[in-house]
């Protein structure tokens, strides 16, 4: 391990609220069904309420009223006084609702920092139906009755660490995978709809969300980080039918804690990194939560700071520890109460700056690189937003939101030929989002459940380039992409007999497709013309799907949806040509039983295929730079399931696993044709690759994901003392083989590594020590074969995984 090489990047204010579960607050709940009411106590309170009582008419029962400043547990009492149920809470931010007087519950261990008992209470019986809510429905669809896979991590855990951004996403999901150019360059893909290894035109196949706001249209990952966060929910498969363009793949959306009203609060999260082989980091967080006027107005602000040290050497340079990477950012919520409505005004900031890029040489001693030229990034993100929200007497919930997000990313590359002068590459992707949408809901009551809205997107992408000399590199052929996507949609559910719904749905969307080249040759431009002429599109998205629940805490789901996005303008080499749209359908089965984290066991399981129409994806050009196209038709089938087991008091285990195959079944004539650049980046003598159709596997594969990924995790908590308690956890991840792109020049191999992380926890009243050791084997692996796209066809690159690093940190409350 070496010393500091410099002062770590630390900013943030000091200051993090108290779990809002442990506070009293602002409660409004207008009179109706205490279906209803227990609905709208969820979402206030940002607790999960759990039905366990066997009385279908208990939730049809009229309630009164309930305002004022309280807790969940004092609303709940309020609401269901007079009937013969109770409410009990099993761990925080889970309530549930049982027969009274309900079993004595053994006695549970006082949580400490966490606000979490040491050991579950012991389930009621019987158990009938859950009311933990699906936010990302856009409904609040219960889970029992959402027909499709979805997860739903907790947020608790996830800013206690460095490493608490996209990553722990996907540590905690199977399904969930990324390239690794670096953060804030990154691409997500969900099960099996993976498009292409770089960051060009082509829309996300993830759309990403913070709240109501859509994040990104068609930029890379920015990979925010996920400190002060309530849960993180993932939808897997296409999400056309609520989420429009881009969502071939599926939704992540990240819920943050909002602004307490009525409570200031506070607490300071960091902690000190040291990587074997490599730099030692520092990580520094912190939110201050303000009411301004009590019930009326308050204010939530986050800034943090993170230095991860680098673990690269480059020899040639004879530097050491290049790829180090510095990220500060933070967002800030203004929260404000009018007649009956909640108005949220906020903003969100990231700058990341990737001094080098992380790739390393594959037949070179570990960890090192040979590059005359450094290769590092910077990326940042601002996001402005807007949503006022309202639910009224009759359980109707209206929202709307405006999004206004912008999105920068400099990347830069070594170009230099074998034995020839030192040449960079400079890429510019410039992006600006302006979102817009209104909805009305209607949650799932008397049998029916329905929502409806309607959105506005406009997005702006320039991506510019240059090469040559270092010092000043020429400007090369670039694009500018605008679409212009005007939707309306709409979703009902309908209870057909009792224990089985049927929901159906559609999508309309229209899309303005404009362009033009960038720094392009006049005389080339005049042959781009008609290419880069006004265009306008059209599509309509079915959805159909159907749940049942034969047993109690049992589901049955079967579902088919389709998501789009739109073609747009792609660079090849001096010219600008178009690539068409591309459809995904996808057809699942799946089933669900109990749920993660509340019931001894939880267990999902789903089966998908997915048709992929004219699949956009990535090539290499004639002049080794990166282009899209069509390549074909793509079929897709995807196992995946996991397992939550509580065999013992404060004992849990965790464990999943996604099974792909996937294949380019129709190839198109293009992607039979890919012509490889010869010495010097320039084309070959007309060798063309028609091996597609024979060797689908080494050439066909969808690229990026992998046959087989499979997770487990164990966490054991106990209490010390009246006052102190322990937590104990361990995970793997094992990532199988998968290739870098489609076609030779991009089938390099890549995966095959396990990824592994222990961490302790020793938790006072309001303060807390964590110490955390990942990639135990100190293993080196491949995450990603792709450094720079100008020696990919050497196939000698690799992206390896940070060395064994151990961190030791804290969080205070208070």
């Amino acid at each position: 391990m070496r010393g500091f090489a410099g002062p770590a990047a630390l900013a943030g204010l000091c200051l993090i609220a108290s779990p809002a579960e442990a506070k009293d607050q602002a409660i409004d709940i207008p009179a109706g069904t205490l279906g209803q009411a227990i609905a709208v106590l969820g979402a206030q309170a940002r607790v999960s309420i759990v039905v366990a009582v066997n009385d279908p008419g208990l939730l049809r029962r009229p309630v009164g009223a309930v305002r004022g400043t309280m807790g969940a547990g004092r609303a709940l009492s309020i609401l269901l006084k007079g009937t013969s149920a109770r409410a009990v809470s099993p761990v925080p931010g889970v309530w549930r609702i049982v027969p009274a007087p309900p079993p004595k519950p053994k006695p549970i261990a006082r949580a400490i920092a966490a606000r979490r008992p040491a050991s579950p209470a012991p389930a009621p019986q019987p158990q009938a139906a859950d009311d933990i809510v699906v936010t990302a429905s856009k409904r609040d669809t219960r889970l029992q009755n959402f027909p499709g896979a979805v997860t739903v991590i907790g947020g608790l855990d996830l800013g206690r660490d460095s490493d608490n951004g996209t990553d722990a996403i996907i540590s905690r999901v199977a399904t969930v995978s990324s390239t690794y150019l670096g953060a804030g360059r990154n691409k997500l893909f969900i099960r099996g709809i993976a498009d292409s290894s770089f960051t060009g035109p082509t829309q996300a196949t993830v759309g990403q969300y913070f709240g109501d706001v859509r994040l990104t249209y068609n930029a890379p990952d920015p990979d925010l980080r996920l400190y002060d966060v309530g849960s993180v929910e993932v939808l897997e498969g296409p999400q056309g039918t609520l989420y429009g363009a881009g969502s071939l793949g599926g939704i992540i959306r990240v819920v943050r804690n909002t602004p307490d009203l009525t409570t200031v609060g506070g607490s300071l999260t960091g902690g000190v990194s040291a990587t074997w082989h490599g730099a030692p980091g520092a990580d520094l967080a912190g939110v201050l939560n303000l009411p301004i006027a009590e019930d009326a107005l308050g204010i939530r602000v986050l800034g943090y700071g993170i230095t991860e040290g680098g673990y690269i050497d480059n020899p040639l340079l004879g530097k050491k520890d290049v790829n180090r990477s510095n990220i500060f950012g933070g967002r800030a919520t203004l929260r404000g109460k009018v007649g009956g409505w909640t108005i949220d005004l906020g903003g969100t900031f990231q700058k990341t700056r990737n001094l080098d890029s992380q790739y390393a040489d594959r037949d070179a001693p570990p960890l090192t690189r040979n590059s005359k030229l450094p290769q590092g990034s910077d990326a940042t993100y601002a996001l402005g937003e807007l949503v006022a929200s309202r639910r009224f007497d009759s359980g109707l919930l209206f929202v709307s939101s405006l999004g206004i997000a912008r999105q920068r990313l400099n990347e830069r590359y070594d170009a230099t030929e074998p034995n020839g002068p030192e040449r960079l590459f400079k890429q510019n992707n410039h992006t600006d989002l302006f979102s817009f949408e209104n909805r009305l809901s209607r949650p799932m009551s008397d049998g029916v459940g329905w929502v409806f809205g309607a959105s506005v997107v406009r997005n702006t992408t320039k991506l510019s380039r240059a090469m040559g000399d270092p010092d000043m590199p020429l400007p090369a052929t670039g694009v500018v992409n605008r679409i212009t996507e005007a939707t309306g949609y709409g979703e009902v559910s309908v209870e057909l007999l009792p224990k089985l719904t049927l929901t159906g749905g559609g999508r309309y969307s229209h899309v303005w497709l404009t362009g033009e080249g960038a720094d392009v040759v006049p005389l080339i431009a005049r042959l781009n013309a008609d290419v880069t002429a006004e265009r306008e599109e059209s599509a309509f998205l079915p959805s159909f799907a159907l749940s049942a629940t034969p047993l109690d805490r049992l589901t049955l789901y079967a579902r088919y949806q389709q998501s789009f996005r739109p073609g747009g303008l792609a660079i090849e080499g001096d010219f600008v040509r178009r690539f068409r749209n591309d459809r995904a359908e996808t057809f699942e089965f799946g089933m669900r039983h109990g749920v993660p984290g509340v019931d001894p066991v939880g267990v999902s399981l789903s089966v998908s295929r997915t048709l992929w129409r004219n699949i956009q994806a990535d090539f290499i050009d004639g002049r080794g730079l990166p282009s899209t196209a069509n390549i074909g038709d793509g079929r897709i089938w995807t196992v995946s399931a996991s397992a939550d087991w509580r065999p013992a008091p404060g004992l849990s285990l965790e464990g999943g696993i996604s099974l792909n195959d996937s294949k380019v079944v129709n190839p198109s004539p293009f992607f039979l044709s890919f012509v490889i650049p010869g010495p010097n980046s320039q084309p070959a003598t007309s060798h063309i690759v028609n091996a597609v159709a024979a060797d689908a596997v080494t050439y066909g594969r969808v690229p990026n994901i992998a046959n087989v990924v499979a997770r487990g995790a164990v966490k054991y908590e106990f209490a010390v003392s009246d006052t102190a308690q322990i937590s104990l956890a361990a995970s793997v991840r094992y990532t199988g083989h998968s290739r870098l792109g489609v076609g030779p020049i991009l089938g390099a191999e890549q995966g095959d590594y396990l990824d592994t992380r222990v961490s302790a926890r020793l938790s006072f009243e309001r303060f807390a020590l964590t110490a955390s050791v990942t990639n135990l084997a100190d293993e080196v692996g491949n995450r990603f074969a792709l450094g720079t796209p100008f020696a990919v066809a050497s196939d000698q690159q690799i992206t390896p995984l940070r060395p064994r690093t151990v961190r030791i940190g804290f969080d205070a409350a208070f």
